[in-house]
């Protein structure tokens, strides 16, 4: 069950002290992800390209440990669960978003993302486990190519968040540029690269 940790007992004390109270402790980076072999399975496979990167984004996380620790209000929050959150449209025209627990398992991973996405779709209601799941957030803008998004800064909605537009064919492959926000409190810059590496060698090693 999440927990709630002195800080001082983490490696995040003094970036508690520096970003808990800052204005702006929101930090935004961009990069370029090859997404070839992910656009190739699901096209092969009948599988679906967002829940493909849903699901590479869980692993590559999972190794990086800070993705355990979020700042919720004043208190840093140790979690034993990670989630990753999808927005859906629904059956009303708004938008429901619907929060999948991250495991190791694709085809366990697909099915649940397919059921609960159709059930967010025609209820409209949120599927929320941040009760129980640090949940990283998501957002697909496919209607058109982004080259980058900076989400709110507010500090109100403290979790890391990824968003990205269309992918984009180049030469014999496919990329996507994807922008990751995420809490200084929870992570620096250092970390935030980890996850993005990671995060293109679970998408390179799709199969």
């Amino acid at each position: 069950m999440p927990r709630e940790i002195d800080p001082r007992e983490t490696s995040r004390e003094a970036a508690y002290h520096l970003w808990m109270g800052a204005p702006n402790p929101m930090v935004t980076v961009f990069k370029t992800l090859d997404v070839t072999a992910a656009v190739r399975l699901s096209r092969r496979r009948g599988l679906k390209f967002h829940m493909l990167l849903d699901y590479c984004i869980g692993q590559a996380a999972a190794g990086v440990r800070e993705f355990y620790t979020l700042p919720v209000g004043k208190a840093l929050i140790r979690y034993d669960e990670l989630a990753v959150s999808t927005i859906v449209a629904n059956r009303s025209g708004g938008v429901t978003s619907c929060d999948i627990p991250c495991t190791g398992d694709l085809a366990a991973y697909s099915r649940r993302y397919l059921a609960d996405t159709a059930q967010a779709a025609e209820t409209g209601r949120d599927i929320d486990l941040s009760e129980t799941h640090m949940v990283i957030g998501t957002s697909a803008i496919v209607e058109t190519e982004l080259d980058g998004v900076v989400g709110m800064n507010s500090g109100i909605y403290n979790n890391p968040f990824l968003f990205w537009g269309r992918y984009r064919r180049r030469g014999l492959r496919y990329v996507l540029p994807i922008s990751f926000q995420f809490h200084h409190t929870q992570m620096d810059g250092a970390h935030a690269g980890a996850f993005l590496e990671r995060l293109q060698a679970q998408l390179r090693d799709l199969r």
